[in-house]
C-alpha cells in the first residue's frame, strides 16, 4: 500500500501563512532545492485542496525562476484537486475530486506506485488526519518567528498524537520534522 505524505512549511511559531495570507517567508536555497528533488523522486501523485491547487496552478505552468527539475516535476506529475466548489481543474494531469474523499484516497493508496504527496492544503490535511488516512506528516520549520498568522492546524477537530520518525537539519536553519500518527 502506498503512503500518503503531508508536506507543509511553517514558521517556528506554527504559522503556515501570515495574517494577510501571504506565504512569503520560506527559507529556500540550493540545499532546499536538492532536498525537494530527492523527495520528489519518491512521489508519483500530488493531492491539493482547492486553495493550494489554485495557487499552484497559477504559479507552476508559467514558472521560469527556480529549479528546472522542480518546475518539470510540478507540471508533469499526476495531480488530484479536492474541492466541492472548484468549477474545473485545467492544470496539466489534474483530476478534480468533488466527493467521496475517503474512498478516493483509499483507492489511490491501494494502486501500485510511489508515495502520494499532499503539499500545503492544511484544511485537507486536517480532514485526512481525522479520517486516519495520513501516513506521515513532514513539517519543514523555517527559522522565522512571524508573531501572528494563520495556525497550521486551526481546523483540526481534536487531538492527534504523533510519533517522531526523524529530524533533518539544513545549513540554512530549516528543520524537517517527520512524524506519523501514533
Amino acid at each position: 500500500m502506498r503512503k500518503l505524505i503531508s508536506f507543509t512549511g511553517i514558521s517556528l511559531d506554527g504559522y503556515y501563512k501570515r495574517a494577510n495570507e501571504a506565504f512569503d517567508f520560506p527559507n529556500v536555497d540550493q540545499e532546499f532545492f536538492d532536498f525537494c528533488n530527492r523527495q520528489n523522486s519518491y512521489i508519483d501523485t500530488l493531492v491539493f485542496g482547492r486553495e493550494t491547487y489554485e495557487h499552484m496552478a497559477a504559479h507552476w505552468p508559467n514558472a521560469t525562476e527556480g529549479d528546472p527539475e522542480i518546475i518539470e516535476f510540478m507540471n508533469s506529475v499526476p495531480k488530484i484537486a479536492v474541492s466541492s466548489t472548484l468549477e474545473r481543474a485545467d492544470w496539466n494531469n489534474t483530476t478534480l475530486v468533488r466527493d467521496d474523499l475517503a474512498g478516493t484516497i483509499k483507492e489511490l493508496k491501494d494502486r501500485p506506485g510511489k508515495e502520494i504527496a499532499l503539499f500545503g492544503s492544511v484544511q485537507l490535511t486536517a480532514s485526512l488526519l481525522e479520517l486516519g488516512l495520513i501516513d506521515e506528516l513532514r513539517m519543514i520549520v523555517f527559522p522565522v518567528l512571524l508573531g501572528d498568522g494563520i495556525s497550521v492546524f486551526s481546523t483540526l477537530g481534536g487531538q492527534v498524537d504523533l510519533e517522531l520518525l526523524r529530524t533533518t537539519s539544513f545549513r540554512s536553519g530549516n528543520v524537517l520534522l517527520t512524524y506519523r500518527p501514533a
